[in-house]
């Protein structure tokens, strides 16, 4: 019965881990593990339309665990329809946590299915419902909080259309920019909850800044770079921090231009010092430790172009993390699967397409297993149109491009 689904949720990750081993019974056992496995995923399907809240919810936690840790294209793709459907349902009718899975799940939901028409088609079903809970204020804020995150990371994979993606943005900056300081120097009243849900929105933001055009990165420019620095003032640390790492972000974009200037550079860089340097007694020792480590990285960017690089390692693999643009994007599918995020840096073509890692190495059988010579076919049409979509708004990086002045 769905009920009884819920059960399983417990046993996924083992599930899981006896893929990744050559079972004592061989071909025949792991076969019969596939078929398990994937007879236990129907049945989250199956319970995600049950009466039952609290099974709804585990349906969508149990489907989010297994694509945050497998691939599972072939089974998601033949489901895809499906799948959407009851997102869609869960966002429209559930409350607060079934929102929140189900934004979730509508993410993970496009990382498995790449960038193409099958995530497109996520997306076209999905936006107008996520549009209309993040601008709606007496929504459940956890909702609004889910999707504000959702909705900028399956805008990066799902849509096509660079003047929609700017529309996106827009619905993000009438969030964030309610937190904005006041002329005078003080801050908007916002509750914590509210103070997140503005943090989320500038996250995916700037998430979605790294995909922007030159004319659009320009006017971001023009009319936010004056005004994100009141964002520093916020009693919340992780608006602040949020705030400080997407100034970071602007000003390399901007230098790759080869045309900016910035009148208030005195002012911004004696800010970003206080805040690398915050000995304020009202403020908890984690949360100053966490901004001053933070801040430090954020000055040097700011001064001299500096970038602190970090190696990620995966499996016989490693990848450089080495520019703003990268760690967003990289924290941006992190949050999203989690410690799933090696394995999927080794064996999910969509994402290692986006960090340039290439074709898949040989993993594991169960991987192998995923890879289907027909999967290869079927996703050269999605692998592609990714990598000219990304081509044509990344050209403004190259020094060569005119760009003209501000």
């Amino acid at each position: 019965s769905p009920r009884h689904n819920l059960h399983i949720y417990a046993s996924i990750t083992s599930v899981h881990v006896a893929h990744l081993v050559v079972l004592s019974g061989g071909e025949a056992s792991e076969d019969a593990a596939q078929e398990d496995f994937q007879y236990k995923l129907k049945g989250f399907i199956d319970s995600t339309v049950d009466k039952s809240a609290k099974t709804r919810q585990g349906a969508l936690d149990g489907l989010k665990t297994a694509m945050a840790t497998r691939i599972l294209y072939e089974f998601i793709s033949e489901r895809r329809m499906t799948i959407t459907d009851s997102i869609e349902r869960c966002l429209k009718k559930g409350k607060g946590e079934e929102q929140r899975a189900a934004a979730s799940l509508a993410c993970l939901l496009c990382i498995q299915l790449g960038s193409g028409i099958e995530s497109e088609e996520v997306l076209k079903t999905l936006k107008p419902i996520f549009r209309n809970i993040l601008a709606d204020g007496s929504a459940n804020i956890q909702a609004r909080q889910a999707v504000a995150t959702s909705l900028g990371l399956c805008t990066l994979v799902a849509e096509d259309d660079i003047l929609d993606v700017h529309a996106t943005m827009e619905c993000f900056e009438n969030l964030f920019t309610r937190s904005y300081a006041r002329a005078d120097g003080t801050c908007p009243s916002v509750s914590p909850q509210t103070s997140q849900l503005h943090t989320n929105a500038l996250l995916s933001w700037a998430l979605l800044l790294t995909i922007c055009t030159a004319s659009q990165v320009k006017d971001i420019l023009r009319k936010h770079l004056p005004k994100l620095p009141r964002l520093l003032e916020s009693e919340d640390v992780n608006m602040r921090i949020a705030a400080g790492e997407t100034i970071a972000l602007l000003f390399e974009l901007a230098r790759d231009m080869d045309a900016f200037e910035f009148d208030s550079w005195d002012e911004l860089c004696d800010k970003l010092n206080a805040l690398a340097t915050d000995c304020n007694k009202h403020r908890a020792k984690t949360d100053k430790r966490k901004q001053r480590s933070v801040f430090r990285d954020v000055l040097k960017a700011v001064e001299v172009r500096d970038f602190q690089s970090e190696t990620i390692r995966f499996g016989t693999e490693r990848m450089t993390i080495d520019s703003w643009v990268r760690k967003r994007t990289y924290d941006a599918f992190r949050e999203f699967v989690g410690s799933g995020m090696n394995y999927h840096l080794q064996a999910n073509e969509f994402i290692r397409d986006v960090f340039e890692l290439g074709p898949p190495m040989l993993v594991d059988s169960a991987t192998m297993k995923a890879m289907k010579i027909s999967r290869f076919e079927r996703h050269l049409h999605n692998s592609a149109a990714f990598k000219a979509r990304t081509k044509a708004r990344s050209k403004f990086r190259d020094k060569r491009v005119d760009v003209g002045e501000f």
